[in-house]
Parts: C-alpha cells; sequence; structure tokens
C-alpha cells in the first residue's frame, strides 16, 4: 500500500513525521507477508494436515476490495453446529492481514471452532472509524451467514490482538451498549451478543499516549511505534480526535460512569508479556471489568514482548494457549461427540484423528 498524503493542516514536521510512519509501515508490511507467504507454503503448514477446510476471500463488506474480505477456517470433524470465533488481526492499525494472521486463526479452528478470520480498512488512508465500522460490518455478517457454514449463531466469540485488541473491545462495547455511532447502533440492533471476547496485548486508550513514554528505559523506536499507531488509527492529530473519539479508546469509555450498559457485557480473556509497554492497558481493562462485575482473567507472561503468542512453539506462548482455550470451552459450552477421539499434538493443540 503507498503511503498516504498527509493532512493539510500539519506543520512541516508534522507532515514529515506522518509520512516516515506510513513508509515504515508500508516497508513493514511488506516484509512480513512475503515471510507468510513462504512459511505457510510449506507442507506442515497445510490446512488439510490438521483436517481443516480454508475457504478464502469471502466477500462480507460494501465492497469487493481485499479490505472486505475474510476467510473462512472449517473443522471437518468437529459436532453441527461449531461455535464460532471472529478473528481481527493486528499490525499497529496499519499494516498485517489475514493472511499474515494465518496461525492465530489455525490455532482457534484447531480446536474445532469454525473461524472467520476478516480483514478490514487500514491508516494511514482509512482512519477511524473506518476499521472499526468494517469489524462491526463483519460481525453482523457473521451473525448473519454463520449457519451457512456449519456455525451457531447463538455461540460466537471475537478475537484479536493489539491494534485488533482494541477492535474487539470496542466490538464488545458496542454490542452491550447502544451508541451514537451509525455503525454501531447497525451491530447492537442486530442484536449480536459474543459469549466471550479475547483481547491480547490490546491497545487500549489512544487519548494518553505519552504515559508509554514516562520509563527512562524505553528505546526511541518504541515510543515511535506508539504513536505511529495511535496516528494511523486517528489521524496525525491523536489527542482531539480521540477524545472526541470514545469508541477508539475501549478502556477509557468503561471508566465513563456514564457509559450505561444495555445488556451484559460478554466476559474477557486478556494476555499480555511483562515486557510489553501495553500491559498497563490490559490491568487498566481488567480492573474496570472487575468494578462493573464482568468475567475477565487476565494471563501475564513473565518476560514475554509484544506477539510473543504467535511464536506458538515456545513455552510461554502454549501456556497462553493453553489459558484461552480453557476460557473459551468454559464460556461457549463447547461440545464434542464422543465417538470422536482426541490426541495431543507436540505444540499441546488438540486435533481430530
Amino acid at each position: 500500500m503507498p503511503p498516504s498524503n498527509p493532512p493539510p493542516s500539519l506543520s512541516f514536521c508534522q507532515r514529515l513525521r506522518f509520512r516516515q510512519s506510513a513508509v515504515r509501515s508500508a516497508a513493514i508490511d511488506r516484509a512480513v507477508h512475503l515471510f507468510t507467504r513462504v512459511r505457510y507454503a510449506m507442507p506442515d503448514a497445510r490446512p488439510s494436515r490438521f483436517h481443516l477446510r480454508v475457504t478464502k476471500d469471502v466477500v462480507y463488506g460494501s465492497s469487493s476490495r481485499a479490505c472486505h474480505r475474510l476467510d473462512v477456517y472449517t473443522p471437518l470433524h468437529a459436532p453441527q453446529p461449531r461455535p464460532v470465533v471472529m478473528y481481527v488481526h493486528g499490525g499497529a492499525f496499519t499494516m498485517l492481514s489475514k493472511e499474515t494472521h494465518f496461525v492465530m486463526a489455525m490455532q482457534f479452528a484447531r480446536r474445532g471452532y469454525l473461524v472467520f478470520n476478516i480483514n478490514y480498512r487500514l491508516g494511514h488512508k482509512n482512519p477511524f472509524p473506518a476499521p472499526l465500522e468494517d469489524a462491526c460490518d463483519a460481525l453482523v455478517w457473521v451473525h448473519r451467514h454463520a449457519r451457512e457454514y456449519g456455525g451457531d449463531p447463538a455461540r460466537i466469540a471475537i478475537a484479536g490482538e493489539s491494534a485488533g485488541g482494541n477492535l474487539v473491545a470496542a466490538l464488545a462495547i458496542a454490542c452491550a451498549a447502544k451508541q451514537k455511532e451509525p455503525f454501531a447502533e447497525r451491530l447492537f440492533n442486530e442484536d449480536v451478543r459474543p459469549r466471550a471476547t479475547i483481547s491480547t496485548y490490546p491497545f487500549l486508550d489512544l487519548t494518553s499516549i505519552e504515559r508509554h513514554f514516562a520509563h527512562p528505559r524505553v528505546p526511541f523506536w518504541a515510543k515511535e511505534l506508539i504513536f505511529d499507531a495511535a496516528s494511523a488509527y486517528v489521524g496525525a492529530h491523536v489527542y482531539e480526535v480521540s477524545r472526541a473519539a470514545p469508541l477508539a479508546s475501549p478502556v477509557r469509555l468503561l471508566e465513563t460512569e456514564s457509559l450505561r450498559l444495555d445488556r451484559p457485557l460478554s466476559p474477557f480473556f486478556l494476555s499480555c508479556g511483562t515486557r510489553d509497554l501495553l500491559l498497563g492497558d490490559s490491568k487498566r481493562l481488567k480492573a474496570v471489568l472487575d468494578r462493573r462485575g464482568v468475567a475477565c482473567e487476565l494471563f501475564v507472561a513473565p518476560g514475554e514482548i509484544h506477539g510473543f503468542d504467535a511464536m506458538v512453539w515456545r513455552p510461554a506462548a502454549k501456556a497462553k494457549w493453553r489459558a484461552a482455550h480453557a476460557f473459551l470451552e468454559k464460556h461457549m459450552a463447547v461440545a464434542r461427540r464422543p465417538e470422536v477421539h482426541y490426541q495431543e499434538c507436540s505444540d499441546d493443540v488438540v486435533y481430530p484423528r
């Protein structure tokens, strides 16, 4: 994706920084996509090896563009109707895709979940509310079409990491509390009631990103990435726009005493490493959910960094995925046919034999 043009109201330095951020994101995006195309083409990553079928590039949105498509991961031996997970990828709101997050979708599908792994519009070209609007539209589509793929629309979980963790937290709020934005209102009126929300190392408050810069040992590049993500989502005028857009900062919205929940908020599973700048956001979300009486589990991985759970062969990632699967099975009431036998793989993922 070519870098977008910065808003004309910015100063020269702001415009330069905005363009540098877009160029840097585009370069990282190309590199990660190249790597994943090579890695996922290898025999050990073939879905058929795990008794899965992947239906690619199903259109869910208002256009047939790549940003409005999703992939469906069907576990062939799981009993119908299958519980559903809609996955929303991360990437600092400005890069990556459903293709780069194949491994995340696989972790759910191999446990018997019907997975809808979505794309959405990305910044810098498509700032708030475009990414969240697409995620809302995708969840409405999944709710309406899950049965066509053998899914149970009454058992939907939403999951995402990093930027996607922000988006699924906002989706959970929009499902439970009527909002003024038309796309959020459409979702609320659809009466989608997620059984669970999994938000992994989410970036949850864009109104005070300077809190991440206070520690003297935070490296410059990490500060740049935090600012880049915030400006990609809400534009270069981060503080002004984010304060006028409550759904862009889900934890801050939940901390607002005036927010009234019209329906019960779904249980949350949060996870983050201790070496991740965003751990504070997960702790804040856990605290406010506890105050509101919402079931919430927080898995903290000692010594781990942002993205640790994508390295599924490592002990910390295995522990996180075990905890997440146990949480889902508790809240999704996953049923399996007695005649289907399961065995443990070397990477602790259960699959039919």
